[in-house]
């Protein structure tokens, strides 16, 4: 099958090999949330989970997890009322002040989160803050520069859960932050795209507090049957409007209590 001769109502299988294609050429795809079979909620995690398998087969390593939909604006915008999550492999990390090569991804935007890596395992049917502070080791600030196998970004949910929360690379910063020593709500962000503010935010912007994503997510990942474990790390949302990122641009993403990260674009 290719991206050009897909048919008109596609299986789960169907749409993860076109996913995949669609990332391997570096050529997007038409939205799937009117050519899926039976298409829901479920359907869409049961695509991500397809390629989340295959990736796993393939030998790349799951070390985490990144919460999307943590803007009440946003889920207002694509009618949910929860966030989503997506899988981060170990192929997917980009070194503080390193380059992402011009081509590797379709089209990426960079937003500026909070980065929890746990020390605990959480597994419990239903989680709550003291779990969620136990098990964190500590914070790094963090880009994620997120991607869209989907042409034009012409996202709904459907599409952005099937596109693995349409995840696409993360950079960590290198200064580790115990969470006793910042404060997740009222921290500011401000990302810059060389040398100019291009997002401004602070810890509401995510659930109210980037705590509520992770303990949502500590949540459904039992539900999952993928429960985050001790080392994993966990991207808990956006903390501001995200930026289209372009070849040539250097992005700086500064947070209060925990210092800067940066990336670069060829």
């Amino acid at each position: 099958m290719t991206l050009h001769n897909q048919p008109s109502s596609l299986t789960v299988a169907d749409a993860a090999l076109a996913l995949r294609l669609a990332a391997e050429q570096g050529q997007p795809i038409a939205a799937l949330r009117e050519r899926l079979q039976n298409v829901s909620a479920d359907t869409a995690y049961a695509v991500q989970e397809a390629n989340t398998r295959f990736a796993l087969e393939q030998g790349r390593r799951l070390v985490g997890r990144k919460i999307g939909l943590t803007s009440l604006a946003v889920q207002a915008q694509l009618g949910v009322d929860q966030p989503d999550f997506g899988m981060l492999f170990d192929d997917m990390h980009v070194g503080d002040g390193d380059s992402i090569a011009a081509g590797r991804l379709i089209q990426p935007k960079a937003e500026a989160e909070i980065a929890l890596v746990l020390g605990r395992d959480l597994t419990r049917e239903h989680h709550n803050y003291a779990d969620l502070i136990n098990a964190t080791e500590y914070c790094l600030p963090a880009i994620e520069v997120v991607d869209s196998r989907i042409a034009n970004w012409d996202i709904r949910f459907v599409d952005t859960v099937a596109d693995n929360a349409s995840s696409g690379l993360f950079v960590l910063g290198s200064r580790p932050v115990l969470l006793r020593d910042i404060d997740l709500t009222d921290c500011a962000m401000e990302m810059e795209c060389d040398g100019e503010v291009v997002s401004r935010g602070n810890g509401r912007a995510c659930l109210g507090n980037p705590m509520n994503a992770a303990v949502w997510l500590a949540n459904t990942m039992v539900r999952c049957g993928r429960p985050l474990q001790a080392g994993d790390i966990v991207l808990t949302g956006a903390l501001g409007p995200m930026a289209v990122a372009k070849s040539g641009q250097h992005f700086n993403v500064k947070i209060a209590g925990m210092g800067p990260v940066s990336v670069r674009f060829e």
